[in-house]
């Protein structure tokens, strides 16, 4: 057989193979568009197509002309924003060094801060909380201590906006720091040691060498972290306040207390708009890292 011969199968072959590698993928993508396409879809409509005094059904936005008109809702919409943006910067903040530290660290001391940096992962929401409330909350721990040695109580952050911020930073932060560390894998030692020989210091390293090697990790890190935070339930509602409130005890008040599907799904719609925005950074994060 000629070059040219085999050249003509290697064509027939690809496409042979195909049809394999699509039915391999077949169950998951059908179960992703049954369990989660199909709903968000339902919900869209149920919250356009609407039923009419008549007794049928037209096309209106009155669902989410109430969503803006309504201040409360609104309240509760910035403050989930505001406690989302909190917590992210503050993730960034605290997450990063640490990776940095167990990535160029040799000691023996790393691998203890790494199982404590992971070790919020095997905590449930609700064992956190208990925890939260014992330690920072009235009369815990912390203003035991404070009255042991005659100082005055600090004002704590239970039921106000930062109750959640603290729980969620501490629920996010081994994801973070396990995706950040994964991207540093990309930073090599000899391109550190090359930047030191020319005279590069601690800053001139983070800032030239690092950082630029490990956007892609920060951005999927943040989208991670912002898509969770965002649509959270547990330490919202126990820790936060009852007014305003995160969207998810809103949604989960407005169905079960309000007996008002129709709202809680238009809360569920625009929350879904808000995440599927960092949901697409991190789609395109992933194209961009496969692109040749």
């Amino acid at each position: 057989m000629t070059s040219t011969d085999a050249g003509a199968l290697a064509p027939a072959t690809t496409i042979r193979k195909r049809p394999i590698g699509l039915l391999l993928v077949a169950a998951p993508v059908l179960l992703v568009l049954w369990l989660i396409i199909w709903p968000i879809i339902s919900a869209v409509i149920q919250t356009l197509w609407l039923p009419t005094p008549d007794g049928g059904r037209a096309l209106s936005v009155s669902s989410y002309q109430f969503f803006v008109n309504d201040p409360y809702s609104r309240a509760n919409l910035a403050i989930t924003l505001w406690t989302t943006g909190v917590c992210a910067v503050l993730l960034l903040l605290v997450c990063l060094p640490i990776a940095l530290y167990l990535r160029f660290s040799n000691s023996k001391i790393a691998a203890y801060v790494q199982g404590l940096a992971i070790f919020p992962m095997f905590v449930p929401s609700i064992i956190l909380s208990f925890a939260f409330i014992r330690v920072l909350g009235p009369n815990g721990t912390v203003d035991l201590l404070l009255n042991a040695v005659s100082l005055p109580k600090i004002k704590s952050p239970y039921l106000t906006p930062w109750g959640p911020v603290i729980g969620l930073v501490w629920d996010n932060i081994p994801l973070t720091v396990l995706i950040l560390l994964s991207g540093l894998g990309n930073v090599s030692n000899q391109a550190i040691e090359a930047a030191r020989d020319v005279g590069a210091g601690r800053i001139a390293l983070l800032w030239h060498i690092i950082l630029p090697r490990l956007s892609n990790s920060i951005l999927v890190a943040i989208s991670f972290a912002v898509l969770g935070i965002f649509s959270s339930f547990t330490l919202p509602y126990i820790l936060g306040p009852a007014a305003p409130e995160m969207m998810g005890p809103f949604m989960q008040r407005t169905f079960r207390d309000l007996f008002d599907p129709t709202n809680a799904i238009t809360q569920a719609v625009i929350t879904f708009g808000f995440c599927i925005v960092f949901g697409l950074f991190y789609v395109r994060s992933v194209a961009k890292n496969r692109t040749p």
